[in-house]
């Protein structure tokens, strides 16, 4: 895919600092989004959290400036997707992408059937992660030895599926509306339902419509995210970091405490008594600005560490 913007007017390069929520298209990587964006912000720092496979399209977050320091706590929140099932076909990769392994007739199947098997996957449950994942085992990703021909135990991990609805189904494809934990795998979602079906199963379509509390239709491509960036409006487009992190609870700090606080050292607050002794906090002076993330010290009640300093201590004078 070719992008072209206006090149009368200069890229916006300045200090870009937030969160850009991106719509991928099919065949791109998560790695091929990053490079292009920070190619169009004139190599700024920019990364993401939450990777898509190339066939996959839909939300990714592109972390800017300093967003790329809060990775961490974005890949904890629950995703949502829009994803084809199609049943009497197992793949090797248990998506479309795959070598088909088995074809069963799936005609047979009633909806009735598809229905209650769909019912079974909903709430907490143990799913073992995909060969072709980067899960890793023994310190090497389970693609690797895939690719090589092997395959490798896993340990199944507890997972949630929130709520799994089914849109459509036609024939011998499925469509459902998926709300999942961190680490869900939707295409072994797929396969296990076809495999409860007895007729085996692959994801043929995935587009990922939320991550936390990013939508697709807050989204961009990267087709616009270069027009905006060619006419300097970008950054009207980035969701702040306070924004972003606004599920931590926040705790206010004085003067004095935020020198220390964009040192490094940790803190006495007062705020910390109410809640969770290990709980991670924002950290904001007393006009709101975002500071530090912190976490409360569970071995001496009131004290918080200083996990990431996100403001410069210039900007303090």
């Amino acid at each position: 895919m070719t992008t072209a913007y206006a090149t009368d007017r200069k890229p916006q390069t300045g200090m870009l600092d937030g969160v850009l929520i991106v719509k991928k298209e099919a065949d791109w990587t998560s790695h091929d989004v990053v490079a292009k964006v920070r190619g169009l912000l004139g190599g700024v720092k920019v990364g993401h959290a939450g990777t898509l496979d190339p066939a996959a399209t839909g939300v990714l977050p592109l972390l800017v400036g300093r967003a790329t320091r809060v990775a961490e706590y974005l890949v904890e929140w629950d995703k949502a997707y829009r994803a084809v099932l199609r049943l009497g076909e197992t793949t090797d990769t248990q998506d479309a992408t795959g070598t088909v392994l088995e074809r069963r007739d799936a005609g047979s199947v009633t909806d009735a059937q598809i229905r209650d098997a769909v019912a079974r996957f909903r709430g907490a449950q143990q799913q073992t992660p995909p060969m072709y994942s980067a899960v890793k085992v023994g310190g090497r990703p389970l693609y690797k030895s895939a690719r090589a021909g092997r395959t490798v135990e896993r340990e199944p991990r507890e997972i949630v599926v929130h709520a799994l609805d089914i849109l459509a189904i036609d024939g011998r494809d499925v469509t459902l509306d998926v709300a999942c934990s961190k680490g869900t795998y939707v295409r072994t979602l797929c396969a296990d339902i076809g495999q409860a079906l007895g007729v085996g199963g692959h994801l043929l379509a995935l587009e990922r419509r939320r991550v936390g509390t990013l939508s697709i239709e807050q989204a961009l491509t990267v087709d616009q995210i270069a027009d905006l960036t060619s006419i300097g409006t970008l950054a009207d487009r980035l969701i702040p970091l306070d924004r972003v992190l606004d599920r931590l609870p926040a705790v206010t700090v004085t003067g004095e405490q935020a020198r220390r606080v964009l040192h490094g050292a940790p803190i006495e607050s007062a705020e910390t008594a109410v809640g969770s002794a290990s709980a991670t906090v924002r950290l904001t002076d007393e006009s709101g600005r975002l500071l530090a993330i912190g976490l409360r010290d569970p071995r001496a009640a009131g004290w918080i560490k200083i996990q990431k300093v996100l403001t410069s201590c210039e900007s303090l004078n």
